[in-house]
């Protein structure tokens, strides 16, 4: 499966933004899905995941925050992100992995969108 993100911004902190993930090539309802993050100059961060029943996990730092869902009949997953910092200044990215599974773990998932910029201005 392909993936393409998108949404990404310039927004204030406070501010909430929604990232899109099409997939193309198959459908994602085979998948699992997650969103991933890699600030400047840090490892890449877990964010959110979601299997086949959108049964979901979230990473600490946007626990209560953000929110991931799908749309099967879109072949879209989407992260809600709300109440943004500074420090959700990142590359986003979306992943995708064949199965039906909850990870935080980026080796789970072989499909990966190309990122989309988040910045977030304090």
């Amino acid at each position: 499966v392909q993936l393409q993100a998108s949404g990404g911004g310039l927004v204030q902190a406070g501010d909430s933004l929604r990232l899109s993930c099409a997939a193309s090539g198959d459908t994602i309802s085979k998948h699992s899905l997650g969103w991933f993050r890699r600030a400047p100059g840090k490892e890449r961060e877990f964010v959110a995941a979601i299997n086949w029943g959108s049964n979901n996990r979230y990473g600490g730092s946007v626990k209560g925050r953000f929110s991931i869902s799908r749309d099967n009949a879109k072949n879209t997953v989407y992260l809600q992100a709300t109440s943004l910092k500074s420090e959700d200044t990142a590359v986003y990215y979306c992943a995708a992995g064949y199965g039906n599974f909850i990870s935080s773990v980026a080796t789970d998932f072989e499909s990966w969108g190309q990122g989309t910029l988040v910045t977030v201005s304090s």
